[in-house]
């Protein structure tokens, strides 16, 4: 039988180990805005333009993440986020309940808004503000001519459907006020074998230039541009920073032939 004093060592144990609230799981505190100024704004601007995707959920959306503290926190009830005057879908973060044993993962407060982009494509190019408030702060993020919808657009031909094996080809980003940070990325996928080719890509400011090999077998093919733009932040208040991007992503119909 084990005795006072050992029982008393293993209760101790177990409490400075949090068993006795379960052991190893993650506790978020709840958090007010205030709480989370120190913080950096992660926003990530997403417009994907997919023939292969059945579903566009999220393909075309705006995320703002908070990035991660010393502690695992779940926004309070009270704040609210809004991008243009238009509420945003805010998730306070925390430990997911999922039901499933290990290891417990902390989300962080996040806040969503998907556009319509045929609306953003007809009205005209904009900044972006989003702004995030309780009862206790206030967060601004400004972006300048963000609020547009993204491009690449082909240049000077009369046959835009039509690639020819040897022949190069430059397709421009869109809207022009964007600075891609780094050269667009442009893939050829055989629409009946999958095969895929991935083209080199001469950069010159916003026009992608590239050349289909001359090897390439003749047929019908989907052309996949992307990249990723530098968000020019005119405002940032009430976090510690705001950093992020802005990515799109691009199918066309081609026939490529001799």
């Amino acid at each position: 039988m084990a005795s006072a004093s050992s029982l008393r060592f293993v209760l101790g144990a177990l409490a400075a180990c949090g068993l006795l609230a379960g052991c190893g799981r993650t506790v978020a505190q709840p958090a007010t805005l205030a709480d989370l100024q120190e913080r950096t704004l992660k926003f990530t601007l997403t417009d994907v333009d997919s023939l292969e995707r059945d579903s566009t959920v999220g393909a075309y959306r705006f995320t703002l993440v908070f990035s991660e503290g010393t502690s695992c926190a779940r926004l309070a009830d009270g704040a609210t986020a809004t991008l243009n005057g238009q509420a945003m879908k805010l998730e306070p973060g925390g430990v997911p309940d999922t039901g499933v044993g290990g290891r417990d993962v902390c989300e962080p407060p996040r806040a969503t808004f998907d556009f319509d982009p045929e609306r953003w494509d007809n009205e005209p190019t904009e900044d972006l503000r989003v702004i995030l408030q309780d009862d206790t702060h206030s967060m601004v993020l400004v972006l300048r001519d963000a609020k547009a919808k993204r491009r690449f657009l082909r240049s000077g031909s009369s046959s835009p459907g039509t690639l020819r094996r040897g022949q190069s080809y430059t397709y421009g980003w869109l809207p022009e006020t964007d600075v891609l940070q780094a050269p667009a990325k442009v893939s050829l996928i055989h629409k009946n074998s999958g095969a895929l080719a991935i083209l080199d890509v001469q950069q010159e400011g916003n026009a992608a230039h590239f050349t289909v090999p001359s090897e390439t077998v003749e047929g019908q093919y989907i052309l996949r541009m992307s990249g990723t733009a530098v968000a020019q932040v005119l405002s940032c208040e009430g976090v510690a920073g705001c950093e992020g991007g802005l990515f799109h992503s691009g199918d066309v119909d081609v026939n490529v032939s001799n």
